[in-house]
């Protein structure tokens, strides 16, 4: 069974930093595109992140640029979102993807097969 675990979460306040892991398991992802979506209340999932399976190249939206970085271990099967200068209107519950063809189309959900469980990110002002 493939399952794609998210943590580090948490409450943090505004211009702080989080960690997000995500580990899979069940089958490897080493040749997949992985990535980070968002949802927060009230709102449609948002693409946040993505990363090619050979992390040669990356991708985020407009909101994050700068302030986001999107890494993978491919030994690990992990993918991690490192957040910095964090805002309050990054305040989501944050969702990682993986699996799929690799398109290069890495903003939309259809891409991902498989999908993670969740992980809340507040930030306080």
């Amino acid at each position: 069974q493939v399952q794609l675990v998210e943590s580090g979460g948490g409450l943090v306040q505004a211009g702080g930093s989080l960690r997000l892991s995500c580990a899979a398991s069940g089958r490897t992802f080493s040749g997949s595109p992985m990535g980070w979506f968002r949802q927060a209340p009230g709102k449609e999932r948002q693409f946040v992140a993505g990363i090619r399976w050979s992390a040669a190249s990356t991708y985020y939206v407009d909101s994050v640029k700068g302030r986001f970085t999107i890494s993978r271990d491919n030994a690990k099967n992990t993918v991690y979102l490192q957040m910095n200068s964090l805002k309050p209107e990054d305040t989501a519950v944050y969702y990682c993807a993986a699996g799929g063809k690799d398109s290069g189309v890495y903003y939309a959900a259809s891409t991902y097969d498989y999908w993670g469980q969740g992980t809340q990110v507040t930030v306080s002002s």
